[in-house]
């Protein structure tokens, strides 16, 4: 990674034969949703790769709440797909052309807790069931950065059946669905950004 005063440079790494330098701002710009991919596996070393990037967003006291389960095998992704999106049938097909999915799932009662760090006394409002899904929100994001930094696309649903997916891939108790991040190789190229 180079630094300068300006701007921070990232390494999008194509294959091993190409690099393309790209600057925070083109990141932050041409990051896209991409619903169609191509039929090419993900390693799951590289997703592995991009999960521990994104490890490093930040959360309420540094708790790291979000966790990251990786789906990769066609049938489950399949159920998911069939019996966990409501029947939203836009979320179904991005999820049958994905390569994989990442179920986004936080640990409940830590984020936005102030125990044992101010006296109840001095408390003045409590969100802390809002912090939980800003601190998922903020991994998310920092997933979806990372992955395209890597050269793989991610779109993000969220018309979902929370519980269903919880229970097909054996979450704790302590954990809440929060997304599906469905990953690949995008086909084709995306829509400019707008002006």
């Amino acid at each position: 990674m180079f630094h300068n005063r300006r701007s921070v440079s990232f390494v999008l790494e194509i294959n091993s034969k190409n690099s393309i330098y790209m600057d925070a701002i083109q990141l932050l710009k041409n990051r896209r949703s991409v619903r169609k991919y191509k039929d090419q596996i993900v390693p799951r070393e590289l997703i592995e790769e991009i999960v521990k990037l994104s490890q490093f967003a930040p959360s309420w006291s540094n708790y790291q709440v979000a966790r990251y389960n990786i789906i990769d095998n066609r049938s489950l992704i399949e159920e998911i797909a069939n019996n966990c999106v409501q029947g939203f049938v836009y979320n179904a097909k991005t999820l049958t052309r994905a390569n994989g999915v990442v179920v986004l799932s936080y640990v409940t009662g830590k984020s936005g807790s102030l125990k044992d760090k101010v006296k109840p006394e001095d408390v003045v409002s409590d969100n802390s069931g809002a912090w939980e899904c800003f601190d998922a929100g903020i991994a998310c994001l920092q997933f979806c950065l990372s992955a395209y930094a890597k050269g793989v696309a991610t779109c993000v649903l969220g018309v979902i059946n929370n519980d269903a997916i919880a229970q097909k891939i054996g979450l704790p108790e302590n954990e809440k669905v929060a997304a599906l991040i469905v990953y690949g190789y995008e086909a084709g190229e995306h829509h400019e950004a707008p002006v």
